[in-house]
């Protein structure tokens, strides 16, 4: 063999070798790519067959605690302390929680359709009002920190509906709808109104819903001189019983009745379908 027939023999020994490594590489990258649309599959059939997919958490809580009010002759200071307990009670049992404190009307909206980009169909929800609400007409309303109240009209200017939030939670889909009012207070307010405004309205609760607030319609409570509110106190230690939570409600506004010596009886009104746990 001469020089000039052993260099073309090794130039094509080394295309054939650059040749199979592409070939290597394409082969590799192909059955990557298949394994990848396999467990892409495998994912996909998998979320199909438990019925869950891209729903997010399960268990949704919006807490507000509004405690520092201008109008008022002093800070309440258990709606803040009630936001913070029971945030960490709800995490525990693995609620997605978004906290608000002392909120303004801004603050309400926003963290409400936060709540709403959240909720899918199956989805738990809790609202949680601690501060003052007041009611006007037939509908109940929680007031922010920032509200300018000097007539009925402002109330629903300035306030956040519980009933508009019961139906946003609705219209997304949620399967049960849980609120906790802790807002049945004498407001600041009411010396500028015409009419008689004490409490909250009667809420209407839609298909399985569960409203538990601090006093009867049309009723008020005092706050007590301990770190957080009687209701909330008990309602937590009714929730750690792993009862259903209706079961829990009722419990709560029995055991707040006997606490006051029938002083604040608390309200429960349920369209509940069955009850549910919450937590494990």
């Amino acid at each position: 063999m001469n020089l000039r027939q052993l260099r073309i023999s090794r130039r094509t020994i080394a295309v054939a070798v650059a040749l199979a490594g592409t070939v290597s590489l394409a082969i590799g990258a192909h059955a990557a790519l298949n394994k990848r649309s396999l467990d892409a599959g495998k994912a996909v059939a998998t979320e199909q067959a438990t019925g869950v997919v891209n729903t997010g958490a399960s268990h949704l809580a919006l807490i507000i605690g509004n405690g520092h009010y201008p109008d008022a002759s002093a800070p309440l200071a258990q709606p803040i302390n009630d936001a913070r307990t029971l945030s960490a009670a709800l995490r525990h049992d693995g609620f997605d929680v978004d906290v608000v404190e002392d909120a303004t009307r801004d603050d309400m909206v926003r963290a409400v359709e936060r709540m709403k980009a959240k909720i899918r169909p199956g989805t738990v929800v809790m609202l949680f009002f601690g501060g003052y609400g007041v009611q006007v007409g037939r509908e109940s309303y929680m007031i922010p920190v920032d509200a300018a109240i000097w007539k009925e009209a402002d109330v629903k200017r300035t306030g956040v509906s519980i009933e508009s939030v019961l139906d946003a939670m609705n219209e997304q889909g949620a399967s049960t709808k849980l609120v906790v009012l802790d807002a049945s207070r004498r407001n600041p307010y009411e010396r500028r109104f015409r009419a008689y405004s004490h409490g909250l309205a009667p809420i209407s609760p839609p298909e399985n819903t569960l409203v538990l607030t601090s006093a009867a319609p049309g009723k008020v409570a005092d706050d007590s001189m301990t770190a957080n509110s009687v209701l909330v106190s008990e309602l937590l230690t009714n929730l750690n019983t792993q009862a259903g939570v209706e079961a829990a409600f009722n419990k709560t506004r029995a055991a707040v009745s006997r606490v006051s010596e029938g002083e604040q009886v608390p309200q429960v009104s349920s369209s509940l379908l069955e009850d549910v746990k919450l937590g494990g």
